[in-house]
């Protein structure tokens, strides 16, 4: 498809990042005991952590970040982000999508949803060394009781454009991935002749029975899988050295974080790593970071700690092996929480205002963008959208903001009707 050529051709950061690294805390992260602390509030907003000065000079963050404190000058910090949206489905599909979810039902997914952007980056941005461009890690977004949700699949582009999604464990003893490793009686030669014996087979069929394009798209990508070393090889996380796999912390989530480097590393375009359930998550009122009861401790035990190992130590990793400089990453959930307690002593869904972080390539680090009312509840300053969030992504990675991308009905669509931020 063509693409429009960039706003400026002096603007210096269109296209500076190879990849893109997308961390989704599902469930809506509060932002008082993240990254907008409110200590001059009353005691019934601001709750009881204090914030912490970090490494950049006027910067304070909450603290049960301390290691996230010293890297912030390699982070830019959004407070202004709002869909006014506080729901868990649609807002992750906005926030997912860039787009407003439309649909009649949150729930379900629908051949007229709006692509993930993982989608859209593998018809425009594939990758060149690599059979797959958008991966998911290490479980989709799901939703109470088990419910694939809306806005991280092709959508109305067709199953061939979904991102690859690897449900896995990347901290199991034993991890790997089902399907990459060949039958012991089935070396690569004989798999290579028994795929040029399909193709011969599929021609004739394929170019006269339009309907059967797509599976045979997808049986084709699926081998290619299959025969990509360099593909297999970036699942082998035991190859790691334990002090690395220490340092990124040895739960699904900080383990997700290093699959997640080896991947960008072997020329995955896009990795969407999602915050992982925890063992009884399904039937838990509370899962992820949706603390609508126990925030305190949820937050202080729980899912600030591991956050605050895998985060940094992956920042420092791409820093130290000079990948930040070409990689994208965005830090975000579907909405923040409320500016007061409930009587569980949790903080409830608000869409109003919350905070995201970015970092990597083309990113002017070191410096906190809009700004939150003194409640924390409200945007004072420099609102900023999913749509946005969208265009600059798509900038980053070098495709215009306002660039068309075609549905299958070769029917032309806008990237976003956001600005890059």
């Amino acid at each position: 498809p063509a693409q429009a050529a960039p706003d400026t051709a002096l603007d210096r950061t269109f296209g500076r990042a190879k990849n893109l690294l997308f961390l989704f805390l599902a469930g809506g992260p509060s932002q008082y005991e993240t990254f907008d602390p409110k200590p001059d509030a009353p005691t019934g907003v601001r709750g009881i952590f204090q914030p912490i000065t970090t490494n950049v000079n006027g910067v304070r963050i909450c603290e049960l970040l301390p290691r996230t404190a010293r890297i912030t000058d390699k982070l830019c910090i959004v407070r202004s982000m709002y869909t006014g949206d506080p729901n868990h489905e649609s807002g992750g599909y906005w926030v997912n999508t860039g787009h407003a979810y439309r649909g009649a039902n949150m729930r379900a997914v629908h051949p007229t949803d709006w692509p993930t952007f993982g989608s859209i980056v593998k018809m425009l941005k594939p990758s060149p060394t690599v059979p797959f461009t958008s991966v998911v890690l290490p479980e989709p977004i799901i939703a109470n009781p088990g419910v694939f949700l809306p806005g991280q699949n092709g959508g109305f582009l067709g199953t061939r454009w979904d991102p690859e999604y690897f449900r896995c464990d990347p901290s199991s003893p034993d991890f790997h991935i089902e399907g990459f490793s060949l039958p012991a009686d089935l070396p690569p030669l004989r798999l290579s002749e028994r795929r040029g014996l399909l193709q011969q087979l599929d021609q004739a069929w394929v170019t006269q029975h339009g309907s059967v394009r797509e599976w045979d798209r997808i049986a084709q990508d699926t081998m290619s899988v299959v025969q990509s070393g360099r593909a297999r090889e970036a699942f082998r996380l035991e190859k790691e050295s334990a002090s690395v796999r220490d340092r990124y912390g040895r739960g699904k989530w900080g383990q997700s974080l290093l699959l997640a480097r080896r991947l960008l590393e072997a020329g995955v375009r896009m990795v969407f790593v999602n915050w992982p359930r925890e063992a009884g998550d399904i039937n838990s009122s509370f899962p992820l970071w949706d603390t609508h009861a126990q925030n305190d401790n949820r937050m202080k035990d729980v899912l600030c700690p591991q956050f605050d190992v895998g985060f940094p130590a992956l920042i420092e990793d791409l820093d130290q092996r000079g990948m930040l400089g070409e990689t994208l990453v965005v830090t975000i959930g579907e909405m923040g929480r409320t500016p007061t307690f409930n009587t569980s002593g949790g903080r409830d869904h608000w869409g109003n205002v919350w905070s995201f972080v970015l970092a990597g390539a083309g990113i002017r680090t070191g410096q906190v963008v809009g700004a939150s009312d003194k409640r924390g509840a409200e945007v004072h300053e420099g609102r900023v959208t999913p749509a946005d969030l969208t265009a600059t992504m798509a900038h980053l990675l070098g495709i215009e903001h306002h660039a068309m991308f075609p549905d299958r009905l070769n029917r032309p669509h806008k990237v976003t009707e956001g600005e890059p931020i």
